[in-house]
């Protein structure tokens, strides 16, 4: 009898510590499984759409696509400029933008932009920016 009794004990304890250890381990794995589904940051895949391009041309492919997304582009105020600069540099590596990727009404702003980024595109191609 007293076996029957220990052994109903024993089980009831491992039933119970499997579920504890079950619930403890529940946030990790949907934590785990929330990480496999963020949806990476807007810089973040830029420089990695970029840096490819940059092999070969630069040490540090990936500093040169940060600092020209965070200071060349930056200097770009209207949004589908930006956006079609930022399209150029990380498909093609150097800025270019497509008149294509850019409404009509603002094509003729083009070339000014160009003129905006020529100064902080060299200095990220060609000098480190200090902080």
């Amino acid at each position: 009898m007293l076996l029957r009794i220990c052994s109903a004990a024993m089980f009831a304890l491992l039933v119970l510590a499997g579920s504890a250890q079950a619930q403890s381990q529940l946030p990790l794995e949907s934590m785990q499984i929330r990480s496999l589904y963020r949806v990476p940051e807007p810089r973040d895949e830029f420089v990695r759409q970029c840096a490819p391009h940059m092999l070969g041309r630069w040490a540090h492919p990936e500093a040169v696509c940060g600092c020209l997304h965070d200071h060349a582009a930056a200097t770009v105020d209207d949004p589908d400029l930006r956006q079609a600069l930022l399209r150029g540099i990380s498909e093609t590596g150097v800025p270019t933008i497509e008149t294509d990727w850019v409404p009509s009404s603002k094509q003729s702003e083009i070339g000014p932009t160009f003129t905006k980024i020529a100064k902080p595109t060299l200095q990220c191609m060609f000098e480190p920016i200090s902080n």
